[in-house]
């Protein structure tokens, strides 16, 4: 894809018909479902019937797709009718499929691109020629499978994945970065450092916690309780469990219902579901009692259990759960107040990521003005929450970009998105502003002047979930963590069995400290205990001897470097201040 390809986005699609080509050269029999660009690259799902398709297959597809590249071929648009489009995909069930539902109840012309001797339905735009395609910038890379129209009860299709760049440069940079990705993935590390599990018993989406894991989980979590105390917001507990009726009320019973677990109640046919967020329970601990414009605002923040009704294939280690935590909150506020409250949080939310060591970019998200079918309230009230939104954005000095249709269906949103430490993208943190769900329920304050107002509702998480953030945080520092956030935050390893005794003293000291520590008593040479522990990846390893026993004293090591001998004491003040410091 060389600089006179505008839009790299045009080329990986291209790309994904030119791999269609070789494919059908390759395999003539082959059914062609779709293939769109994505994120970093393309895919295009097949059906290759009886046909084995392996990765060692991908090579040969690759040289292909190179082949066809070389001959200069032009992307050539076409529109034909219906007609036209049934005869000339006669032998093509997935794409008669699509060619119907585009027709259903009307006739109008059906757009085709022709390259050489492959024609696919597609609307485009795509390159005018092959040449355009730098053939040096782009990988296939995997195998999977998927449904077509995933629909769990329709054909498994198998589909390919590509990657593509401008520059041969930026494929094999994402390459290196994905290939360490790899050694960092936290379900790897998650068993290697002993945090978490999956059980098949349990069900898939339902991590269980070992105690490093939960420590883990608890640090995150009372670090997060901090930055809300330090804003005023206040702890509730709300049930894992609702009534339909309070969805129905909320606007998730008609917008989501399809992603939340029923419950089914022995002793009454109400109908009851877990709760996938806790903003509905939130309003009626609002609307428990009067308030008052001197109560304002009311501040809550809540950790309780959320569930969801994820499919089983998108379900990814911690990254994609069906039960998980939130760092929620939700503020109930007077439109003059809202300023003030949004700049508190996003306070909050910057030192947070400063704690973290992450850099981040602000997305604004607005809703999709030509879908509002997907979501609560009317186009008045979306460009009064959009416009009041965007002012505090600018008068925060908050540099943004825009991002139409990822607003939540109740109102737009200022979205943290983080860069780990190897460059990859996460949504974290999220401010909302919803002007529809108090007017929903009917929430009301009495103003200065005695009159019945409707508070303006701020939904926002300072990490977001600390289950999926615990995820992205053992990939973001490769499980080696911060002492603060370490499960283990020092071992003591003694060299021979007389030693023992000198450190489970030490032991007992650095517990005494609060310092979560660990002694390797073990009948193991001292070098097999280093490596032990530095494969545990524990931030501070302590060595006892002969000559640390007579200078009370421990020999300190981290993260394989020798720091030398200091005194227990000495140590002791060192670690405190970095875990009090969240160095």
């Amino acid at each position: 894809m060389e600089q006179n390809i505008k839009d790299i986005e045009i080329a990986r699609h291209s790309l994904s018909h030119i791999m269609a080509m070789a494919v059908q050269k390759l395999y003539p029999e082959v059914k062609f479902g779709i293939g769109p660009a994505i994120e970093n690259g393309f895919y295009y799902d097949f059906d290759f019937s009886d046909t084995k398709i392996t990765p060692e297959d991908l090579s040969k597809i690759e040289k292909e797709m190179r082949a066809i590249i070389r001959q200069n071929i032009d992307f050539i648009k076409k529109e034909i009718s219906q007609a036209e489009a049934e005869k000339l995909f006669a032998d093509q069930p997935y794409k008669l499929e699509l060619i119907k539902q585009l027709g259903e109840g009307q006739t109008f012309q059906i757009s085709t691109y022709q390259s050489g001797d492959f024609v696919d339905l597609c609307a485009g735009p795509h390159i005018e020629n092959t040449k355009e395609i730098n053939a040096k910038a782009f990988k296939l890379t995997k195998l999977a499978g998927a449904y077509w129209r995933g629909d769990e009860k329709r054909p498994m299709l198998t589909r390919i994945y590509g990657l593509a760049f401008a520059i041969e440069k930026e494929l094999t940079d994402y390459l290196q970065m994905m290939e360490e990705a790899e050694k960092r993935d936290h379900r790897k590390l998650g068993k290697e450092l002993d945090l978490f599990i999956f059980s098949e018993l349990v069900g898939p989406g339902l991590p269980l916690y070992t105690p490093k894991g939960f420590t883990i989980l608890n640090q995150i979590t009372d670090y997060s309780r901090k930055l809300n105390e330090s804003i005023g917001y206040q702890e509730v507990h709300t049930p894992n469990m609702n009534k339909a009726e309070l969805f129905k009320v909320s606007g998730h019973y008609e917008k989501y219902k399809e992603d939340m677990f029923q419950v089914v109640s022995n002793y009454t046919k109400e109908e009851y579901f877990l709760k996938p967020m806790n903003c509905p329970q939130h309003t009626q601990i609002y609307a428990s009692k009067t308030r008052s414009y001197r109560d304002l605002p009311v501040r809550i923040a809540d950790f309780a259990n959320l569930y969801r009704d994820e499919r089983p294939g998108e379900l990814s280690g911690l990254t994609r759960l069906r039960a998980f935590r939130q760092d929620d909150g939700h503020c109930f506020c007077a439109p003059e107040q809202i300023k003030d409250e949004f700049k508190a949080v996003l306070t909050v939310v910057q030192e947070a990521m400063a704690v973290y060591k992450m850099n981040y970019k602000i997305r604004f998200s607005l809703w999709d003005p030509n879908n509002p079918s997907k979501y609560l309230g009317d186009k008045t009230v979306w460009e009064k929450s959009q416009k009041i939104l965007e002012e505090i954005l600018i008068e925060n000095k908050v540099d943004y970009f825009r991002a139409e249709g990822e607003a939540a269906i109740y109102g737009p949103k200022m979205d943290l998105i983080a860069k780990d430490s190897i460059s990859r993208e996460w949504q974290l943190s999220t401010i909302q502003l919803d002007l529809i769900m108090p007017e929903r329920f009917g929430l009301k304050y009495i103003n200065k002047d005695g009159q019945e107002k409707t508070p303006i509702m701020i939904h926002r998480a300072l990490t977001g979930s600390p289950e999926r953030f615990l995820a992205i945080l053992i990939e973001h520092y490769a499980g080696a963590f911060p002492v603060w956030l370490s499960p283990i935050q020092a071992i003591i390893l003694p060299i021979g069995e007389s030693h023992q005794k000198y450190g489970q003293e030490v032991l007992d000291l650095l517990k005494q400290n609060n310092i979560r520590a660990a002694l390797n008593s073990d009948n193991d040479t001292i070098g097999k205990k280093i490596r032990s522990a530095e494969m545990q990846k524990i931030p501070y390893l302590l060595v006892v001897g002969d000559k640390e026993i007579s200078a009370k004293s421990v020999a300190v090591r981290s993260h394989n470097e020798t720091l030398g001998t200091m005194t227990v004491d000495k140590f002791i003040a060192k670690i405190k201040e970095e875990i009090i410091n969240k160095k």
